[in-house]
């Protein structure tokens, strides 16, 4: 196998609205800093995501030192400061799991339920949440990310997939933390270990994609790929499969350009 290189570095602060590309990232206790540290709930404190929202796509993010300012069509920018005066705990839903988590204040749910025409609360994680991600032996406390810390996806299994489709579509559909190229298309779904510069991450799972990947991320008009042609090739039983989840070992910094090195793969051998 060639050398293989990371070639994208993204976050997605609130979960379900725009990414952010990085050159360097930090990687911290629960994932890469800032990433789905926020999230959307709505009346019942359940989690909201482009799957009923697809109009999250169109809400952009900058990161300040001491704030994210959010802005969407049609919408004044918003400042929403990292500091939450007289913060109110609450329970809030994600999936199976029941998670501590902080409102971030009736300014941003305002601001939300104006733009979604829909009750939506934005709520934050503080680093006491108990939310764990565990599989194959490695586990890891994470963020408001569906199932695991980190998702890996290689270039040449997105560009298999846009051989076989009418219409290419850019990795954003997809939503991956790492991207990286020198490998064999779906090479990733053989790793078990790799490390990425001085980062060792665990390969655990294979990602499960869902209806988000149907929308337009710069027009959020939903259609039907890539689904539809990942159904004819690519099934784990009821599941459309796309990409590695992961679950690092420990802190550091990873950055665009890094070298990726596989310790081991299904084969059991180094490549």
């Amino acid at each position: 196998m060639s050398s293989v290189i990371l070639t994208q570095l993204n976050i997605y602060p609130i979960k379900s609205c725009k990414g952010i590309s990085l050159e360097t990232g930090q990687l911290e206790e629960r994932g890469l800093q800032y990433d789905r540290r926020w999230m959307l709930v709505d009346e019942n404190n359940r989690f909201i995501s482009q799957r009923e929202q697809p109009r999250l796509s169109l809400v952009s993010i900058r990161v300040h030192a001491d704030r994210l300012t959010v802005a969407a069509p049609g919408m004044e920018e918003m400042h929403i400061p990292f500091l939450i005066a007289n913060a109110n705990s609450l329970s809030v839903v994600i999936w199976k799991h029941t998670v501590s988590a902080v409102d971030v204040g009736d300014e941003s749910t305002r601001w939300f339920t104006r733009y979604l025409g829909s009750r939506a609360r934005l709520v934050f994680m503080p680093d006491t949440a108990d939310r764990l991600a565990a599989r194959r032996g490695h586990s890891r406390q994470m963020h408001f990310g569906d199932g695991y810390p980190l998702l890996l996806i290689s270039e040449a299994s997105l560009e298999d997939l846009n051989a076989r489709l009418d219409e290419p579509l850019p990795m954003n559909r997809f939503r991956p933390n790492l991207v990286v190229r020198g490998c064999g298309p779906y090479a990733e779904d053989t790793w078990s270990d790799i490390m990425v510069g001085d980062v060792r991450l665990h390969v655990v799972k294979p990602c499960e994609r869902c209806a988000i990947t149907t929308v337009n991320q710069l027009t959020a008009e939903k259609g039907k790929e890539p689904l539809r042609t990942l159904a004819l090739y690519r099934q784990g039983g009821a599941n459309v499969l796309f990409g590695q989840n992961l679950i690092h070992e420990g802190k550091g910094v990873l950055r665009v350009g890094a070298k990726v090195e596989v310790m081991n793969s299904e084969s059991g051998t180094n490549e």
